[in-house]
């Protein structure tokens, strides 16, 4: 086995680490939008578009790493990139729509000053992240638990065999994570009453979290995992368990931290559970392995320096970007909507009304 498919191996696993840390916080707060908002109708828009600003400067640039990570399986394992995107074509097309209808919301929330509009966006961005949020985990428990492969490494298990109860438990997983890390997420980027209101739910989620994450992380282990793997279990449930305790003693900072690495370490079971396969074959089956899938030395070699040069670089920008946007928000950061009303739109599209049209003795001649 080379040690550049190796390597390159570990860099997609890094790869989907910054997705997943990142874009988590995306997915909980997007899931926690009709959960958290109280009080009246005003009062409650208005801590709706708290949630909204504290990742619209971030949300797009998390998604990048998903884009990165596809392309380097493309780039890197071909064979793992095809045989995972015909196999889960259905699943991966429903995660790509939603988060295209999440992002058309986020852009367009705030265009039209109308309450059905902003009901509407509201609806996008929930469904754009309950939905993902479950389907990955369901994604990744397969890829832990194995797939049905025929000797050209082709998927012939279906679409419901995905949908067995290893998997279904890690798309509960996955769920309860993100929700976890939106709910910390919030509570350290806002300021008021509903940063106590995030901060009582991470507590419960947090409870949450240990029992599911725990269960499927165990099974995972016993299962389909190889030993050095427990460690990645460990530091998991070691992580959880200190955002329950970090959240009771309100250091939002340290329960943040804490979440991220529970994400980290599930991560590192998963991968490390792979290894060394790309796609193991169910029950001992034919596996695709990181040797038949890998792209030629050659490939790896000017990847392998394009990364050492732009990845620093991207990883410089995204902190930038952080740090800019690191001011906790309250209701009172929130000026008053901005958008247009449906009849400004209306008249610009279709010009003003003009009345009823003149009788014809009195059109001029």
């Amino acid at each position: 086995m080379e040690p550049l498919s190796i390597l390159w191996f570990i860099l997609i696993a890094v790869l989907w680490t910054g997705y997943l840390v990142l874009e988590g916080f995306d997915f909980g707060v997007g899931m926690l939008m009709s959960i958290l908002p109280r009080g009246g109708r005003k009062q409650r828009e208005s801590e709706r578009r708290v949630l909204v600003n504290t990742i619209g400067p971030l949300w797009d640039g998390n998604e990048v790493w998903l884009l990165t990570a596809g392309g380097a399986t493309f780039a890197a394992f071909p064979h793992w990139y095809a045989t995972l995107f015909s196999g889960f074509y259905l699943p991966l097309l429903l995660i790509l729509l939603a988060l295209i209808v999440r992002g058309v919301a986020f852009e367009y929330r705030g265009k039209i000053d109308s309450e059905r509009w902003t009901r509407a966006a509201d609806l996008a961005i929930q469904v754009g992240s309950w939905l993902p949020a479950v389907l990955w985990g369901v994604a990744f428990g397969n890829l832990v638990r194995g797939l049905t492969l025929d000797a050209d490494f082709q998927y012939v298990g279906g679409f419901w065999a995905l949908l067995n109860p290893f998997a279904l438990l890690g798309g509960l997983t996955t769920l309860t994570l993100f929700l976890l890390h939106g709910a910390v997420f919030i509570s350290l980027k806002t300021d008021g009453e509903i940063r106590h209101r995030a901060r009582r739910a991470a507590g419960i989620l947090s409870v949450a979290a240990v029992a599911v994450a725990g269960t499927w992380a165990i099974w995972a282990q016993l299962a389909y995992s190889v030993a050095w793997t427990w460690g990645a279990v460990l530091v998991a449930a070691g992580a959880l368990l200190g955002v329950v305790r970090t959240v009771q003693r309100g250091r939002e900072g340290w329960a943040f931290g804490l979440s991220a690495l529970a994400i980290v370490a599930a991560v590192v079971l998963i991968f490390g559970s792979m290894f060394p396969d790309v796609l193991p074959g169910l029950d001992g089956g034919q596996s695709l392995s990181i040797a038949e899938a890998t792209s030629t030395p050659y490939t790896l070699t000017i990847m392998t320096w394009v990364a050492v040069f732009l990845v620093p670089l991207v990883l410089v920008y995204q902190g930038w970007t952080y740090w800019v946007f690191r001011r906790r928000l309250s209701t009172e950061d929130i000026p008053a909507p901005a958008g247009l009303s449906w009849k400004k739109i209306k008249d610009s599209a279709f010009g003003h009304d003009a009345g009823p049209a003149a009788p014809a003795s009195k059109l001029p001649q």
